[in-house]
Formats: structure tokens, sequence, C-alpha cells
């Protein structure tokens, strides 16, 4: 399993002091306040990850071979869940993100009990859309990696 960046384990310390789901489920939305938009020229077909309920827009980019995420999505519980996505991604190298347990990270936080089967599923969409980017690093690690990441995904 990857150590866990310092803002990874700051969330995990603020989530770990919640008393409770509606205590975490304040807190997610607070997080999700903190998700930057992602800007219009990049909510398109293209950064759309397939398999989550509610449309989730995905833009993995490797600079010096480590991630920068950006997620984006219209429903506001969800964008807390990214938001715990991003931190706990981003700064990973591809093999780094590879060694991420995410149903681990879910339940440490205290959320896994709480995720429905369909918003896990998305969740891991994202991660496995990412995952996929990140194997593609070493070849393209351009800004535009997320256009051919998508549809590769897709037709896996």
């Amino acid at each position: 399993m990857t150590a866990l960046s310092p803002a990874a384990q700051a969330m995990l310390n603020e989530f770990s002091a919640c008393k409770g789901w509606e205590q975490r489920a304040r807190l997610l939305l607070k997080h999700g306040q903190q998700l930057p938009a992602l800007p219009p020229e990049l909510r398109t077909d293209k950064q759309l990850v397939r398999g989550c309920e509610s449309p989730v827009w995905c833009q993995p980019d490797w600079p010096d071979g480590r991630l920068q995420l950006q997620l984006d999505t219209d429903a506001r519980l969800l964008k807390g869940l990214l938001q715990v996505l991003r931190v706990r991604l981003e700064g990973l190298t591809a093999q780094q993100l590879a060694e991420v347990d995410l149903a681990d990270w879910y339940s440490r936080l205290g959320l896994a009990r709480q995720l429905s089967s369909s918003r896990s599923n998305g969740l891991n969409a994202v991660y496995q859309y990412v995952l996929y980017c990140g194997g593609r690093a070493g070849a393209d690690t351009s800004p535009g990696c997320a256009g051919s990441c998508q549809q590769a995904a897709t037709n896996r």
C-alpha cells in the first residue's frame, strides 16, 4: 500500500474525528466545495468517465511523472467523494497509483459502509480511468492524454 501524502493524512485525521455518518456527510460536502471546477473546455465527452451514474469529468495529467488530477461533477455529495479521491491520488507516480487500495481508503475514512454499490462502482471507474492513463504516462505525458485514455479505457 502506498504511503499517504500529508494532505491525505490530514484528511484521514479529519474524518477520523467524526462521530457518525451525519458529521462525515457534512465534511464531504465541505470538501466538495474545495474541489476546483473543471474549465468548461474540459467538460467534454473525451473527459467524461463511463460507468458513473452522475456525469464525472476527469483530466489526469502527469507533469514530471506525478499525477495532477482534475475532477468535476454537478452532484454535491459526489463532489466531496471526488475530492477525497483526488487528495488520495494526487502526486503519485503511475507505479504508486497501481498500489492504492481504494476500498481500504474509504473504509479508513469511515465512508465505505455508506457508499452504495453503484456509487462505489462509479468511484472505481474513475480510479480505473486514471490508472489506465497512469500506465500510458510513460508513453504520453501530454495534457491531452485524457482523450486517448478515455477511448482506450472504454474499449477495454
